[in-house]
């Protein structure tokens, strides 16, 4: 009988390091799996919030934001990511390393993270995809829709990121930012960069009267844009994981390089989602704002995930959430239709998250002789990521409608963008049964909270 080897220090060293390095991949590798949940919630929730003649468009353009950003961020994104954290100067063998004909951009049995990483921020990217989809349904046209998802997707939030989230960072190195959960890089950015393609965009055609009162355009299901959020908030646990560093060996760190772990994950982002619900169920009493306002909640108490008392991030989500259907009246107000409420939701939550976080976080330290979280440090984020976000947005948009390009013809929006863009039918068979479904509701009064669907 042959006797068996003891193995070595060494060896033993190394197979402790294989198997964390292993067991790293696999993290990340589901928190992936997950987030793509959140793309399967914004599909069933902008169909279900889109009228019958629209239904199949809004569904086709998230899919599409898929297509083009996962490329772009394999293309450009990655290199941005990594070569700009002083700002818009890059680090030139930053830039080299992260495109896609460098070693580690493709199977490399030496490198078991670069594609992992890469995955996970390819999915933080569709998601600020998907959100500018919600805001701008039923008008826009699929090709200006491309456009603008590859420049927010694939340019823009990795940009974000790398003044934002990355450990280099320069809002974090010079000011002491402090966003965890991705409040400002993800959410503002698209939020933002959405409410600058609104204005110009425009409104649906019967959204609101000549004195300026608005129409409720109601989506066709309810349950299905529902069900819809409720996939989304699946997802957050995928991308939340995917805010924190598996660290080999040791404790958890969040991506500023500081220990923290999942519990404090699990806490406040549970607390939040609740705190969340209350608040916009409270102001509306509407489902729609009401699972909304629990996304609201997480991306409000986002920036001091790691931080946070989980009593006081139920009281953040909650406060925030509350107010947001408020927002999406005042942009009512400017005759700015925003389909699914998604600045009030992304663009106002990730905001207010990051400057309430600059009051309760204040004082926190940082690691390598950085600034601590300062009110005046997160202040200043968040007006950073908000013109990031929200000057090319306005800028692509203008480009795009001067060209002709922004929106489809008024005879094509009338008939539905089904059939004048995919083309196809979402329920072929419903005219026969019930009729036209394509008129708008006639004008309320006045403009009430959650008259509009949130996403």
């Amino acid at each position: 009988m042959e006797e068996q080897k003891t193995p070595t220090l060494e060896e033993l060293q190394a197979l402790i390091e294989m198997t964390n390095t292993l067991n790293m991949e696999m993290f990340y590798w589901w928190c992936t799996a997950l987030m793509i949940c959140i793309h399967a919630g914004f599909l069933s929730y902008e169909i279900g919030a889109s009228r019958l003649k629209n239904a199949l468009a809004a569904g086709v353009k998230n899919i599409l934001a898929f297509g083009f950003i996962v490329p772009s961020v394999f293309l450009l994104g990655w290199a941005v990511y990594n070569a700009f954290p002083d700002g818009l100067v890059p680090r030139m063998d930053a830039l080299m390393a992260g495109m896609p004909w460098s070693q580690s951009m493709g199977p490399n049995i030496q490198d078991n993270a670069t594609g992992i990483f890469w995955g996970a921020f390819a999915l933080f990217a569709a998601t600020t995809g998907s959100i500018l989809s919600g805001a701008i349904i039923e008008r826009a046209r699929m090709s200006a829709f491309i456009i603008m998802t590859i420049v927010l997707g694939g340019f823009l939030w990795l940009l974000a990121a790398a003044w934002g989230w990355h450990p280099e960072g320069w809002l974090t190195v010079k000011w002491g930012y402090h966003d965890v959960g991705a409040a400002g890089v993800v959410h503002m950015i698209a939020g933002f960069f959405a409410l600058g393609v609104l204005i110009n965009l425009g409104a649906r055609i019967g959204r609101f009267n000549a004195d300026g009162s608005a129409n409720a355009i109601v989506g066709h299901s309810m349950p299905m844009s529902v069900v819809g959020l409720m996939l989304i908030i699946v997802g957050f646990f995928g991308f939340l994981g995917g805010c924190i560093i598996y660290n080999s060996g040791a404790q958890w760190i969040n991506i500023y390089g500081q220990p923290t772990n999942l519990s404090a994950f699990s806490f406040n982002t549970l607390m939040g989602f609740a705190g969340g619900l209350i608040g916009a169920y409270l102001t509306t009493r509407e489902p729609y704002w009401m699972m909304s306002g629990g996304l609201v909640g997480i991306i409000s108490v986002a920036p001091g995930l790691d931080l946070y008392h989980p009593g006081l991030a139920y009281l953040i989500g909650m406060g925030v959430s509350a107010l947001a259907p408020l927002v999406n009246n005042l942009l009512l107000k400017f005759k700015l239709d925003d389909a699914v409420g998604a600045f009030a939701v992304h663009g106002f939550g990730g905001f207010a998250g990051l400057v309430i976080s600059g009051i309760f976080l204040a004082g926190y330290p940082n690691v390598n002789g950085m600034p601590e979280i300062s009110f005046f440090g997160q202040l200043g984020g968040a007006i950073v990521m908000a013109a990031l976000g929200f000057i090319p947005g306005y800028a692509i948009s203008y480009a795009l409608k001067q060209a002709g390009m922004l929106r489809v013809p008024a005879h094509a929006e009338e008939r539905g963008l089904d059939l004048t863009e995919v083309p196809a039918q979402a329920y072929p068979e419903w005219s026969s049964m019930y009729g036209s479904s394509t008129s708008v509701s006639g004008p309320a009064p006045t403009p009430l909270v959650g008259e509009t669907k949130p996403a």
